[in-house]
């Protein structure tokens, strides 16, 4: 099955049911090393992981640790431009969950990028970004304790999905006389719009399945929340692109209040359903006057789409929704991409949940991260019905390799987000807890701890971990 790897001896295959892990005591994980400062980082996470699965569970429980190989250390071990080895997807297909350090995105031949290869090869659909601050941590924000966000970014499609064509090329310039003379002409609302014949041309597909599920993950994942924290964000640019991150809304919306009617309520709801416990006797077209404020300036025909909107409302979900209970639901509402990037910033404990497309979470995900402390605090994990990979979410640092000064926390919080995906939170606990001490003691590696008021002497990347394990309580 190996061509140049072997599996653990002792260990056991997670498998999955309706599209969650169903995890033994002895779970094999594949782990990629990862290039650059993986060499550093890693050791120091798979100690942290070790030691918090070995003292909650007092040897009940322990992962056999698989390395596999992608990235540089994969060409070295395998050849030129073999940056993504069969054996490695053979692992992570078989043993279904693995986490991985920093890749370097390839040069002059073989995959454009391992990361998205990785997430398009094995169907990981749900970016998780999750953004939390640690006491302690410098940040360029006054109040960096009031973002607690977790991003959901939908991996496979949109521009990511690299459907695109270089300008002048032969398929390109067909392309663009199709749309230029046929389509868009044969589009009225399109008008004498035309593309530039010097263009690249590149495609943006959102898809209903694509939409649908990322939403139904990010739901899921709300209900496991605090009450107060039980929140989802659409964010999307449909106010410009109406067909895609418009249909993207849209679909969110759909999804919500037909797959969760009974957990959800929208933010529009909430409207309705507030007017009427606050005036039981309101007529429809007062409550749709309060929840539209330009209502009067509409035309009649606008108008009676948003009555009837009040009307199917309450018949609908007044008796299970209404006299406050609408308060204990998750609340799904939506926001504008370019409003939600100054939002996580004036009023960053109004979100929890932020569901999203690939580029705006991409950009978003980086942008809660820096409130946060950056990318080194930001784990991450990509997730499908089938396979989890955690990832660290930064780059490489070639220059920083070897050196053991590097942060790992963003590999050693991933590694935490995987011991919660295994439903091992009492290991996840302990690492956060000693994490978070760590930091508030001022024990932090070179990158914090230069930012410090007053300067502290920082620790290595190996002692970073030790303090931690220490921390564990």
């Amino acid at each position: 099955m190996y061509d140049k790897i072997k599996p653990p001896t002792t260990g056991a295959k997670i498998t999955f049911k309706n599209g969650e892990p169903v995890v033994p005591d002895n779970p094999i994980i594949p782990f990629i090393r990862g290039d650059g400062t993986g060499i550093d980082i890693w050791p120091a996470a798979q100690k942290v992981l070790d030691a918090a699965v070995a003292k909650a569970y007092n040897g009940k429980r322990q992962i056999s640790w698989f390395k596999v190989y992608a990235g540089d250390e994969a060409c070295d071990l395998y050849g030129t431009y073999q940056y993504l080895p069969q054996d490695t997807l053979t692992a992570i297909e078989e043993y279904g969950v693995a986490i991985k350090g920093p890749l370097t995105t390839p040069v002059g031949g073989g995959i454009r990028s391992l990361n998205v290869a990785l997430r398009q090869i094995f169907d990981l659909y749900a970016c998780v970004r999750p953004c939390r601050y640690y006491a302690g941590t410098p940040s360029p924000h006054k109040n960096p304790e009031k973002l607690d966000v977790i991003v959901y970014r939908e991996n496979t499609e949109d521009i990511y999905l690299g459907i695109e064509w270089r300008q002048g090329s032969e398929i390109g310039d067909r392309l663009i006389k199709i749309l230029n003379e046929d389509l868009i002409p044969a589009t009225p609302e399109h008008g004498k719009k035309q593309i530039p014949l010097d263009a690249g041309i590149g495609i943006k597909p959102i898809s209903k399945k694509g939409s649908q599920r990322l939403v139904r993950r990010a739901i899921k994942h709300a209900l496991t929340l605090p009450k107060d924290k039980q929140q989802v964000t659409l964010v999307h640019k449909g106010n410009i692109m109406k067909y895609t991150e418009g249909a993207f809304r849209d679909w969110g919306y759909e999804l919500a209040t037909s797959e969760f009617r009974q957990e959800t309520v929208t933010e529009r709801e909430s409207w309705i359903l507030s007017n009427k416990e606050k005036n039981p006797n309101i007529s429809l077209e007062d409550n749709a006057r309060q929840i539209d404020p330009g209502f009067d300036g509409l035309t009649q025909e606008k108008k009676a789409q948003i009555v009837k909107e009040v009307e199917t409302v309450l018949n609908a979900i007044w008796d299970s929704h209404g006299n406050g209970k609408w308060k204990d639901k998750i609340m799904v509402n939506d926001r504008i991409a370019d409003s939600i990037f100054q939002q996580i910033q004036t009023r960053p404990d109004e979100y929890s949940i932020l569901a999203t497309m690939n580029l705006n979470g991409d950009y978003l995900s980086d942008a809660a991260a820096a409130i946060v402390g950056g990318l080194g605090m930001g784990p991450g994990a990509n997730i499908g019905d089938a396979c989890a990979v955690f990832e660290a979410t930064h780059g490489t640092a070639p220059k920083h390799a070897g050196l053991d000064r590097i942060n790992p926390g963003s590999v050693i919080l991933s590694g935490v987000m995987m011991l919660e995906y295994m439903g091992w939170q009492e290991a996840a606990d302990l690492v956060k807890k000693g994490l978070g001490d760590a930091i508030a003691n001022r024990q932090v590696t070179y990158d914090l701890a230069r930012l410090l008021e007053p300067a502290v002497e920082p620790l290595k990347c190996s002692e970073f971990a030790d303090a931690i394990i220490k921390h564990f309580g």
